[in-house]
């Protein structure tokens, strides 16, 4: 276990750093993705309001931290994670930290899955990539998504 204050690489069980004496704690893995069965007990899910079409498609959160946030699909490749550099940030265990990529190509939007644990779902079902559809939901980790057409 590498020392916080000094970076000495420690034994794995050390309690206190052997070159200083600080205490080391145990890191906690923040870095990796917990496993999620997509058939998990439901949690709530928020209504999502289909009237009144915006000018640009939009990813609708359904349910997970951030319900009812709208995400505009404004540029032709949109990456969703829980890296926080990524366009659409989506901070939960379950989402890896590159999880999967939205591409638009004309009139086409397309979600591909980048290398996941827990996969990308359209309608339940998961998929390595797929055309989104009106009201499509999207399920990305613990995270569910409807896909909204705009008005183009």
């Amino acid at each position: 276990m590498r020392c916080g204050v000094c970076q000495y690489e420690n034994a794995e069980d050390a309690k206190e750093c052997a070159k200083c004496g600080a205490s080391l704690k145990p890191k906690v893995e923040m870095d990796s993705t917990l496993l999620l069965s997509p058939v998990e007990e439901e949690e709530a899910e928020a209504p999502v309001e289909v009237q009144g079409a915006s000018e640009e498609a939009v990813l609708v959160v359904k349910r997970g931290s951030v319900v009812g946030q709208r995400f505009a699909l404004n540029k032709n490749e949109i990456t969703l994670g829980r890296d926080p550099k990524s366009d659409i940030f989506l901070d939960d265990i379950t989402v890896s930290r590159r999880h999967a990529r939205v591409e638009i190509k004309r009139s086409a939007v397309k979600v591909s899955d980048v290398g996941s644990l827990n996969g990308t779902y359209v309608n339940g079902k998961r998929v390595d990539q797929a055309i989104l559809k009106h009201c499509d939901e999207l399920q990305i980790g613990k995270f569910k998504l409807v896909f909204l057409e705009g008005k183009r």
